[in-house]
Order: structure tokens, then sequence, then C-alpha cells
């Protein structure tokens, strides 16, 4: 059928046909068309909306991504016939059903992902299958390389490369504004792409984002870390492993971090950069995502098999993840912690313990301090301000202000204090509630809200002391924070003793 093409400016890969066309191509809403411009010589597929009154018959509604391969102009006639289904569809439904993906069924589906032939729904399914059926090793290696295949790579002559990840669930988990900045200030070089926030408050490319831009093409994050030693940028922007922030957009409604997918998420991207060296943070507790010591090392045996696997040396450290790490959730509370600690601050101590330990083993593992050293030399060069200096240089490297100072970057102008019921101890921080207040409140999209902890687990407080403020940059985001939170009760108080049981005469 000819039809003519009408551009809408519309996020989305696929074309708005009109009812009555539709039934006469045979297809409806989720079906696949191929448009063809004979003269331009261009064919292109797409999957279908329709439409009984925002298009007239005999007109194609092409969406803003589709026109950037299809090229078409307002009133260009182009040919429309309906098109097969991907293969790779009947690869997801095998996975739905048990099965396994073979290496090439992988590669077939992550291309799918990256040149957007799956639909949003069909990219879901395979995100769901791949959570409850779980992905063997075999699979977790061939969704690893499909991600780097199907994407760009950094090259590097001078090694080792050295990168870091903390696979998550823990909030105020900024290290990396710590870490980077000291591997690079020991003379390694560290190119760390990061994600946004999946099931946080605050993913590592959002808190930077708070400094620097974050969104780069892979050669710019080659340049930038060749000429200052190190970057912090946002994955999504590089091309590097596009196929993974793909996939993140589709487990973020759900708060979902798929086992396999995580895996292969996290690897792909140290392979793709190049990466000789990685060290692996794996928190521990409850409300984690891994619950006890023993699943955080079988954990941490897929990630070093993964790596030999790949030809990259693999560390893993199991971290303390029953409370958040320093004080504060949320992009500015975040920035302003670990600028402070660049600039000399002494605390919280957690933070500070927590980045110097990783760091140290990362220094290890390149040869630059002996084994049990790497700790004392993470902390020499964070002492003795050379780390603040890099991350004054990354920043202006990335194209933001390396004059910035912590007592540039405030929280929210609104906020709320939450208090102590009664005199005594602070016996739980649940860390998933603190998060949802966090979220609730605006993070990670609002720089300025989050949480800024004044009571920890094992706190002694008084009737009226402050545990907790929450911020936040917009007043009805704070009231559906404080609202939730009266629910959730994320912290509890009681005195040494907490239940009195008589004998039975008395009662």
């Amino acid at each position: 059928m000819k039809l003519t093409v009408k551009l809408l400016d519309i996020a989305n890969r696929g074309v708005l046909l009109h009812s009555t066309d539709a039934q006469n191509i045979r297809v409806r809403d989720g079906d696949r068309v191929q448009i063809a411009d004979e003269t331009a010589g261009i064919s292109v597929q797409a999957h279908v909306d329709t439409t009984s009154s925002l298009i007239e018959p005999g007109v194609i509604g092409v969406y803003r991504p589709l026109n950037a391969t299809l090229a078409a102009s307002e009133g260009t006639p182009v040919e429309v016939r309906s098109a097969e289904r991907p293969p790779s569809l009947s690869y997801i439904k095998k996975k739905m059903d048990g099965g396994r993906f073979t290496k090439d069924e992988t590669l077939e589906i992550v291309k799918d992902i990256v040149n957007d032939s799956l639909s949003p729904g069909e990219i879901t399914a395979y995100v769901t299958a791949s959570y409850i059926n779980g992905l063997d090793m075999d699979e977790v290696e061939y969704l690893t390389r499909a991600m780097v295949e199907t994407g760009e790579r950094l090259q590097f002559t001078r090694h080792p490369v050295v990168d870091k990840h903390s696979i998550g669930g823990v909030p105020g988990n900024k290290i990396t504004l710590l870490i980077v900045p000291i591997i690079a200030a020991s003379g390694l070089r560290i190119p760390k792409t990061s994600s946004r926030a999946i099931t946080g408050a605050g993913g590592t490319a959002d808190l930077m984002e708070v400094l620097a831009p974050v969104s780069f093409p892979a050669a710019e994050v080659q340049k930038m870390t060749e000429k200052v030693g190190g970057a912090i940028v946002w994955g999504g922007a590089t091309n590097i492993a596009p196929a993974d922030d793909k996939i993140i957009t589709y487990e973020y409604p759900f708060r979902i971090d798929a086992r396999g997918q995580m895996i292969a998420s996290v690897m792909a991207k140290k392979f793709a950069v190049g990466a000789d060296i990685v060290v692996i943070d794996i928190p521990v507790g409850r409300n984690t995502k891994i619950a006890t010591p023993q699943e955080g090392r079988k954990l941490a045996r897929e990630f070093i098999e993964l790596g030999e696997r790949l030809g990259m040396r693999v560390e893993c450290a199991l971290s303390y993840g029953e409370s958040l790490v320093g004080h504060t959730i949320g992009p500015n509370l975040e920035v302003h912690e670990a600028l402070a600690v660049l600039e000399g601050a002494t605390e919280p101590n957690s933070l500070i313990q927590k980045s110097l330990s990783i760091a140290g083993i990362a220094l290890e593992m390149a040869g630059k301090a002996a084994y049990g050293q790497g700790f004392d030399m993470a902390a020499d060069l964070l002492r003795s301000g050379k780390a603040l200096e890099k991350m004054r240089q990354i920043i202006e490297v990335q194209g933001g202000d390396p004059t910035v100072k912590a007592e540039d970057i405030v929280p929210g102008e609104y906020r709320f204090d939450v208090r102590a019921p009664q005199d005594g101890y602070v016996i739980e921080l649940n860390n998933s509630a603190l998060v949802t207040l966090a979220r609730l409140a605006g993070s990670p999209y609002d720089h300025g809200a989050g949480l800024d902890i004044h009571a920890k687990k094992g706190t002694r407080v008084r009737k009226g002391d402050p545990i907790f403020t929450i911020y936040a940059d917009r007043e009805w985001r704070l009231e559906r924070a404080i609202e939730v939170g009266r629910v959730l009760m994320p912290v509890v108080v009681e005195g040494m003793v907490l239940e009195r049981i008589p004998p039975e005469r008395w009662v």
C-alpha cells in the first residue's frame, strides 16, 4: 500500500497507521510493517500503533527515532507492507518456557534490542523470562559478549586499565566519587562508566551529574581518560554495551535487577572499556540484594569465573550492607559528603574506610602497592590532597567547575525532621524503606531531594532528637514522603529493655 509520510515528534521507534489502513494491510497494534522509500532506496521495519482519529487514511505517522534511519520528508510517498516477526521472539518464548539461549540466539536478541527492532512489551518479556528462569554461566557469557559486540570499545595503549563496580543494594554508596580520583592519582587509568539509579535513590551517574556533564561518546571518554587518568560518565550515552541501558529501562519499573543480566551488565562494560583489573563491591546484609555471606561468595565466584573467561583479573569484596554508607542518600547530599572527604573531612568513617579498602585492593592488583599495603597507599593519596586535585581535573575535563566546593552543594529547600519518639537506641534503620522515602521526595531526578541520617543503628537518642531529615525540591513531594513514611516506619527506637514478661500469676 502506498502511504504518505507525516512526521511525528514522539520518542518511539514505531509508526502510526489509521485503523482502516492497518486493516487493509492486515496488521494490528504490536505487529510489524516494512516501510520502503523506493526513490531513496531505504527500507526499514517498525512495529505498529493504530488510531482512528490522530491521522487520516492514506497517511503513515513516522516517529522521530525511526525517521533517523528512514530520513523521509513530510509528504514523502512510501510503500508499506506487513512484515514477519523477528526470529528473536521465538527465542524469548523458549526462555519463557524454561529453555536455554544459545550464543547465536543471544546475539540475535541483543542486536534486535540495540536496533529497536523489538517493542517495549517484547523487551519486557525478555527481561521477565530471564529474571524468572535465570541464566546459567554460559548464557551470561553469551550475553556479555553480545553486549560488547553490538557497541563501541575503548582501546588503550598503556596498561593496566582499572575499573570497579558496586552491585548496589545499599543506599548512599557514593564510594566511586572517592575511588576514581584515588586510583587516577596513583598514575593508573580508570574510565568509569556508570549507570543511573535502577532500584536506588541515586546511581553514580546521577551523582556525578551534580558536578559535571556525564553524557559523552566513547571516543571522548577515552580522550578524557588518557588526559587526566580517569572519568566518571553515564554508560548510556557512550554506545558502550548499549543494550545494557535499554534493558535497564525495562527493569526499572519493576525494581528488578536479574542476577544473570546484572553480572553480564557489569562485566560487559568492564570488558568494553578495556579493563584488565576489576574490583567488585558486593554489599551483604538484610534488605540488600545479597542477604548472606554465603550468597555473596557464590556471586563473587561467578564474577571471577566470567572474568577468567573474558581474560580479566577480577577480585570481589564482601562489604557490610546492614547500614547505609555515610549519612546521606540523594544526589546533592551524597556529593556534598564525598567532596567534604576529598577536602579533608575525617567523617563519615564508613564512607572513608570502604572507599580506601576497595581502592587499596585495586592498587595491590595493579602492582602499585604490596599485598596488604594498598589501604595505606590509598589513604596517603587522599590525605595528601592528590585525590582532590585529580577529582578537580576530572570535573574540569568533563565540563564542570573545578573550583566547586562541598559547601556549594546544598539540599532541597523543603525539609522535615523525623524525631525520636522516646529515649533509647536506634535498633533498626530499614535501608529499603529509606530509599523509598528518598525516591518519593524526588531523588534522583530532583538533585536536592534525599535524606540526611543523623542517628544510625546503635546510636543513643533522647525523645525529640532528630533521627533523619527528609529534603525535597518540591513541597508536594515532601508531603508525600512524610505521609508514606508514617506507614513505613523505617526507624525503630527502643530502650534497653525491649519487653517485660511477668509470671502468669501476675498477669
